[in-house]
């Protein structure tokens, strides 16, 4: 497959996945999670690879969820795959199914569905100035099953209901005393730090960490099935003039008015 959004590199039996979206910091669109799944199922079965990190081109953000400038595939016209016209879901659980560590390298913003992403690596590590949060209900979107479950197995039911109702902003250091990171580091160490726990990583037996990641997995993976029929009902939530509010506000520059086609 020939990519346009992401680039793939291998070096030192680590597979990096980067997001090469800087323009849109890093938000994906259905190519983009098309081809993620590709370099992860590339990476994940190759045997001569011991660990996957995912990241974002440039330092502004990690990734900032779905591009809301892009909707080619919404709402069931045929363009592409996936509940809500991108594959995500897909991604969310091939993150999971692959049998080798993910490491999400988070430098700047990892908001919406950046956030998510980062959520569901097995380990994530970030820049001192990285920053996390959610915007779903700002927007007229969220992410259930995995985006909202998952977290809150993550970092407790309380600080989860916390980011995605209020959405506010949280530090890599706030991040990381929440459980929601493993480390930061200040910012011109964050790569030499990711390479130095990928350079373990592969020390490590490959089938005893396969079998621990799908141990880990087995006791959440109903959340899976909790994320498959939200996704539907979510399909069904962007067909709505409500869930439209939130990307005519954004485009107008304006306070989003929701409770004006909340019937």
């Amino acid at each position: 497959m020939t990519y346009e959004d992401i680039l793939y590199d291998v070096k030192n039996a680590v597979a990096t996945v980067t997001i090469n979206r800087p323009k849109v910091y890093n938000a994906f669109r259905p190519r983009t999670c098309v081809e993620m799944l590709d370099a992860f199922m590339k990476a994940g079965w190759d045997t001569s690879i011991g660990a996957i990190v995912l990241t974002g081109a440039g330092g502004k953000a990690f990734c900032t969820g779905g591009d809301q400038s892009d909707h080619s595939g919404q709402y069931g016209d045929g363009s592409t795959r996936g509940t809500i016209g991108m594959p995500i879901e897909e991604f969310q659980s091939m993150i999971r199914d692959v049998p080798k560590p993910v490491i999400a390298k988070v430098r700047g913003y990892a908001i919406g569905g950046g956030n998510v992403l980062a959520t569901l690596c097995d380990m994530t590590i970030a820049a001192e100035s990285a920053i996390f949060g959610q915007v779903g209900p700002k927007m007229g979107s969220v992410d259930p099953g995995f985006g909202t479950a998952y977290l809150a197995r993550v970092v407790g039911e309380k600080k989860a209901r916390e980011i995605w109702y209020m959405c506010k902003r949280y530090s890599a250091k706030e991040a990381k005393e929440m459980g929601l990171i493993n480390h930061y580091v200040p910012d011109d160490q964050l790569d030499a730090e990711v390479d130095a726990w990928c350079a373990e990583l592969v020390l490590r037996s490959p089938t005893a960490i396969a079998i621990a990641k799908k141990s880990f997995n087995a006791d959440s993976d109903n959340i899976r099935g909790i994320g498959g029929l939200g996704m539907q009902a979510l399909r069904l939530y962007y067909m709505t003039e409500e869930s439209k509010e939130g990307v005519n506000a954004l485009n107008e520059k304006r306070t989003p008015r929701f409770r004006e086609f909340y019937k």
